[in-house]
């Protein structure tokens, strides 16, 4: 615990040391940044032992601020969901390193830390909060941190526009938190969360899941609370969505778990809504990514498709509690934390990627790349590990995850259990199966398009590969990708105790139930083990064999084509418009052709653009309305000083007749039965 507090410090104190210095861009940068790391590395001291079964360590200290006190606590799955924080944050500061001096000699970059670090330390003081008013300090700290980071670039109109839209959501979400600590807090009069009980035999349990997930799943990105995601994340600089996309969104997930274990029994519909709401983000959100032609863009919905997949695997676990069904809550669950950590991985390692192309091509549009793999061949390689594991592909760690829920929805809890469990781990296989193919299809676009080929401007044809300071946070989690894969069993194995705080089950019945269900998983990793030492082995043979043999290169076939030219080649939208047709009326999108015409065509192009649907359905009717609405009250704002006073004055007087009227009402008599009674026991 102390190291962790230590850690917040040194991380405060180094990005107010870049604000102060923010007049030397280098001397504010090598501050930040070593405050980053420092903090990183103090933080994990504290985090690696609690994280490996130590006991849970807490801290209480009073407060004079009403319902408020500085009480924290690390227990497993708070020293969970630190460990992603840490490691992804420590990694993007030393990108960030290099990647800021693309910015200038002048650019404000000591207010960039000082914003960075205080985001850092913000979700550190989450998942240590246990009082409603610290959490929801430390929760506004972590938002506010957020959208600073976003708007950095703040003189374009779209990074406005998008820190509008984050601001907005965000708040929203904290709205409903709020109103979920108040209801939490109305029986123990008090806002710590070791004080808060719900009767078992209410209903208000039900409401105060629903608030839980409404708020805390806008901050991790479920459909349709995800409107902010899509666009902050392509407008910031690329390490600040490798950490929200890797850390800040998994909160949503760890604020979500910690409810659920001050709530009672979980009911079965808690369960199908949770399924019901991953499987829609999962499926709209690989199919929006695939219908993006920017890079970040696409990495952006990417994400959201993820959260639906943690979101079902939660769904599983909740669905086994209310069943009585242990060994689905423990695959489901344990599913789920996996892939929360997979997902800080590959998702980290993928948007640093882009953060790399987009320095080095000048854009992240896919149809201004290609042939990027031949100019920086580390990257390439790292951008296609991370693709490959997204996908859940083995021997990469997101088959490992994915394949435990695939375990939890075919066992026999599960897809042969009673009826309504059987109908959703159904709709858990066909999405999780849709998901896969429609990322393996969106990620052999990304990589296909950006990295192979013949590069289609001249700036991609120029491109050149990153320092190490940006080069080696990038390979280090691609092979983390790797390492947790190949060792999954082991990985999930660690995972346990935290699977059994969530359960509510002694860590001697988690680990029996969950070493019955991994023998598949640790016989498939060993299969992969083996299959990459063949692979090694063929290279290795084949690099021997052509050793001291002339190597020459040609022209492949033009498709007819005397002088053929990188206009010929796919763009993201030719790649995409088959998947696009068939789920057109899922996607929204629009298709521009320009066909060729005559025996000597000069040009011809095809354009597609996919719309939100959420945006388009829900978002713009309702605020266009509200806006409609407000527009027909503007009467009442015209500039004159006097008038607003008298707005106020008028509020005040209306505010004492009606505190008068109630404080003069007359009280009703207690029948006489009553008012003898109550004088005989005075």
């Amino acid at each position: 615990m102390q190291w962790l507090l230590v850690a917040m410090c040194v991380l405060l104190i180094g990005g107010s040391a870049a604000l102060v210095t923010s007049g030397s861009p280098r001397l504010s940068t090598f501050l930040g940044a070593l405050g980053a790391v420092t903090g990183c590395v103090t933080g994990l001291a504290g985090v690696i032992g609690t994280a490996l079964g130590d006991q849970p360590a807490s801290l209480h200290w009073n407060w004079t601020v009403p319902y408020g006190s500085f009480s924290l606590e690390l227990d497993p799955l708070s020293a969970f969901f630190a460990l992603p924080v840490l490691v992804l944050s420590g990694l993007a500061a030393v990108y960030a390193i290099r990647y800021v001096k693309a910015y200038g000699d002048h650019a404000p970059v000591g207010g960039l830390w000082f914003f960075y670090n205080l985001l850092f330390a913000g979700m550190i003081m989450v998942v240590l909060a246990r009082n409603g008013i610290l959490f929801l300090m430390a929760w506004e700290v972590m938002s506010l941190a957020s959208f600073f980071l976003i708007t950095f670039q703040d003189e374009k109109v779209e990074v406005r526009e998008a820190g509008k839209t984050f601001l907005i959501a965000t708040h929203l979400g904290t709205a409903f938190l709020l109103v979920l600590f108040v209801l939490l807090g109305s029986n123990s009069h008090s806002l710590e969360f070791v004080d808060f009980s719900v009767n078992p035999s209410s209903t208000s349990g039900g409401l105060l899941f629903v608030l839980a997930l409404i708020g805390f799943g806008t901050k991790a990105g479920l459909m349709p609370l995800h409107v902010w995601l899509p666009e902050a994340y392509p407008v910031a600089p690329s390490f600040v969505p490798a950490v929200m996309s890797g850390a800040m969104s998994k909160l949503g997930i760890y604020g979500l778990l910690r409810i659920l274990l001050v709530l009672p029994d979980p009911q079965p519909w808690w369960g199908w809504l949770l399924i019901g709401a991953g499987a829609i983000s999962g499926v709209t959100g690989i199919l929006s990514a695939l219908g993006q032609s920017d890079l970040k863009r696409l990495l952006a919905y990417s994400s959201i498709e993820n959260i639906g997949i943690i979101t079902m695997g939660l769904g599983l676990g909740v669905l086994g509690l209310a069943t009585h069904s242990p060994l689905l809550g423990v695959l489901g669950f344990a599913g789920a934390l996996l892939h929360v950590l997979n997902h800080s991985l590959f998702k980290g390692l993928l948007f640093l990627g882009a953060g790399v192309v987009e320095q080095s091509a000048g854009t992240c549009e896919l149809d201004r790349l290609g042939g990027l793999l031949k100019r920086m061949p580390w990257t390439g390689s790292a951008f296609l590990i991370g693709s490959v594991a997204i996908v859940g592909l083995p021997p990469l760690n997101g088959f490992a995850s994915e394949f435990l829920l695939y375990s939890a929805s075919f066992g026999s809890e599960g897809l042969f259990g009673p009826s309504p469990t059987a109908i959703f781990s159904l709709a858990v296989i066909g999405a999780l199966a849709l998901i896969g193919g429609l990322a393996a299809y969106a990620f052999a676009k990304a990589f296909g398009i950006a990295f192979l080929g013949e590069p289609r401007t001249r700036h991609s044809a120029a491109a050149c590969g990153p320092g190490a300071l940006m080069a080696g946070p990038i390979l280090l989690l691609a092979a983390g990708c790797i390492c947790v894969g190949l060792c999954s069993r082991q990985v999930v194995g660690i995972l346990l105790p935290v699977v059994a705080q969530v359960t509510r089950q002694t860590v001697d019945v988690t680990v029996g139930l969950g070493d019955l269900s991994l023998v598949p998983l640790e016989r498939v990793a060993r299969m992969s083990s083996l299959l990459i030492l063949v692979m090694g082995a063929l290279a290795m043979a084949r690099r021997a064999l052509l050793a001291g043999r002339k190597v020459t290169a040609s022209g492949t076939w033009g498709c007819g084509y005397s002088r053929p030219t990188p206009r010929i080649q796919y763009t993201a939208s030719s790649f995409a418009q088959p998947a696009l047709d068939f789920f057109a009326s899922l996607c929204h999108s629009r298709k521009k052709i320009f066909a060729p015409h005559g025996l000597f065509p000069q040009s011809a192009w095809l354009a597609t653009e996919s719309s939100d649907l959420s945006q388009v359905f829900i978002y713009r009717p309702t605020f266009g309305s509200i806006g409609w609405v407000l527009s027909k009250l503007r009467w009442l704002q015209h500039g004159r000083v006097h008038v607003y006073v008298l707005y106020i004055g008028c509020t005040i007087l209306a505010l004492m007749i009606w505190y008068t009227s109630v404080e003069l009402a007359p009280q009703t008599a207690p029948p006489p039965g009553d008012t003898a009674r109550q004088m005989q026991e005075n």
